[in-house]
């Protein structure tokens, strides 16, 4: 946190030149606004701003949207706002989105088995469990397996996979599993004749406006699914407004409302901790949260965090040890910060924020 860009200054123009109009949604970047006329508070900012610096080991961007328009943003050197970050597991919400394009053009379905993708691969003699997998299962992380299969020293991943032991019932045991994922990226590459990335490309990323997207690959030539995707930091907060508008963007229906819908809701429960932001629901490789949102999430704390009820979405990209203390500081300082109605312009808090930011600069 001590490494901060000076690009936090020139993104948060609490001026009239810094508002874009609503019709730049359908250009490369999203339209800006100020804090206050979205009904945001700049102190609210400021606070989490402070408690990050404090709480999280090392943020590397953070992009706050509201009602569409984004109303603060900052990237800590070396990132950049033209630099795009590892996502980790993040990708896994891409891979969700590609299988749920795949169903709305008919290519599969959530109750297909697995094992019909792969009568070269699947073993001789395969148990129930095995034959029984569903591409729901894949989704909601209850393929059945005990363990993680330590598949990536393996030379074909996916008959790795189907050789895994199964000792319970899919769809009724939660595991986070990885290869589960990238079994669904080998699905649809089988079922479309292309990568994950190239059939996401003009369904997804280009009419989003995001341009070259990169996916790390398997030996055997597939996006790999799980992880591997490199995006920008808006980016992140595009895919999140995405899914907030149900699936529509530039007046288009992108996605399917009712995959929305399916993908983001608890499908299954993943523990029964009340106050944790990992137990309160599995959807189709998004996590239910507290406060009624959702998210993508990947390792070391890249999120992309959706708050219908707030009308909102958090983008951040990081590498820190305690995701559970990156989220904390969300709801603690940020969810506070959203207001129903637009606020009066707050010169003071805008100074203190600023005043906050020079003194981290002054600190790098």
């Amino acid at each position: 946190m001590k490494r901060l860009s000076p690009l936090f200054l020139l993104a948060l123009l609490w001026t009239s030149a810094a508002v874009a109009q609503e019709k730049n949604v359908s250009t490369s970047v999203l339209p800006r606004s100020t804090p206050e006329a979205e009904g945001v508070s700049s102190a609210g900012i400021q606070a989490f701003i402070e408690a990050a610096d404090q709480e999280i080991s090392s943020l590397h961007s953070f992009m706050l949207v509201r009602h569409g328009k984004v109303v603060a943003q900052a990237w800590w050197a070396p990132e950049a706002a033209d630099k795009p970050h590892v996502l980790w597991s993040l990708s896994k919400s891409f891979t969700s989105t590609a299988v749920g394009l795949a169903i709305a053009d008919g290519k599969l379905s959530l109750d297909d088995k697995v094992v019909k993708f792969f009568p070269n691969l699947t073993p001789k003699d395969p148990s129930e469990n095995l034959k029984a997998m569903t591409v729901r299962d894949l989704l909601t992380m209850n393929a059945g397996h005990h363990d993680e299969l330590n598949w990536r020293e393996q030379p074909h991943w996916a008959k790795a996979f189907l050789n895994h032991p199964v000792p319970h019932k899919p769809g009724t045991h939660f595991r986070y599993n990885t290869p589960a994922t990238y079994m669904l990226s080998v699905i649809v590459q089988k079922v479309t004749g292309e990568t994950v990335l190239d059939y996401l490309t003009p369904r997804l990323f280009e009419p989003l406006g995001i341009s070259k997207p990169v996916w790390d690959q398997s030996p055997q030539g597939e996006s790999i699914g799980g992880y591997g995707l490199y995006l920008k930091t808006e980016d992140i907060a595009k895919f999140g407004q995405l899914y907030l508008q149900k699936g529509k963007w530039n007046g288009q229906q992108i996605i399917s409302a009712d995959w929305i819908a399916m993908a983001t809701s608890k499908q299954v429960p993943n523990g029964d901790t009340p106050d944790s932001d990992w137990n309160q629901g599995y959807g189709f490789q998004f996590w239910r949260c507290r406060h009624n949102a959702f998210r993508g999430d990947g390792r070391d704390g890249q999120l992309c965090i959706v708050l219908p009820d707030q009308d909102a979405v958090i983008a951040i990209t990081a590498n820190t040890s305690d995701m559970k203390a990156e989220l904390n500081v969300v709801w603690d300082h940020l969810l506070p910060a959203l207001h129903e109605e637009a606020l009066p312009a707050d010169e003071q808090g805008v100074a203190e924020l600023k005043a906050t930011i020079a003194q981290l600069k002054a600190q790098r």
